[in-house]
């Protein structure tokens, strides 16, 4: 019988997520100078943030190549951070051999075709709600909340306290 997602989760060291319609809505506001400027979620960030300081790889797979994304993303500790990705699956292949993964260790986020490849690598292949439908078929979980809003937030928090390391983290400083 095949493992659920929650069994999945126990297993999960990695997470790669993909940035236009998983970190953010997919909207681009363009400026009168041409710069394509994106909104992201600050408690996807915040849970970010929790993971790289818990110990989790997290990496960054996108097409896109927005500056103001990487210095974001740096900003929240995140080092493996890959733009302007022709080739997602090399990419994935390259991360994962270079920093000795298991790709059946790793949580996938996409949202749209150019994940398509990638997702059918990994242990626990996962989308945002909104999703195109081709994702959604191959996504072991999809997550009730949409891109760049809450869904990176959801999947990591959800890993964490699977593994009982979310609860854990905040011991002590919340009082």
């Amino acid at each position: 019988m095949a493992k659920s997602y929650k069994e999945i989760m126990n297993d999960i060291t990695t997470f790669v997520f993909d940035v236009d319609g998983v970190l953010t809505d997919g909207s681009v506001f363009v400026t009168n100078e041409g710069e394509m400027l994106r909104t992201m979620n600050i408690r996807d960030g915040f849970a970010l943030k929790v993971a790289v300081e818990s110990g989790y790889n997290i990496c960054i797979i996108s097409g896109g190549s927005n500056e103001g994304v990487r210095i974001r993303l740096k900003n929240l500790g995140i080092i493996n951070i890959h733009l302007g990705s022709p080739d997602k699956v090399k990419t994935f292949k390259a991360y994962t051999q270079i920093n000795n993964i298991n790709a059946e260790q790793v949580l996938y986020m996409g949202d749209d075709i150019p994940d398509y490849n990638v997702m059918q690598l990994v242990g626990l292949p996962s989308c945002p709600q909104d999703a195109c439908p081709e994702i959604k078929t191959i996504s072991r979980y999809i997550s009730h909340i949409n891109g760049g809003k809450g869904a990176v937030r959801d999947v990591i928090e959800q890993v964490m306290r699977v593994q009982g390391k979310w609860n854990t983290y905040f011991d002590g400083k919340l009082d």
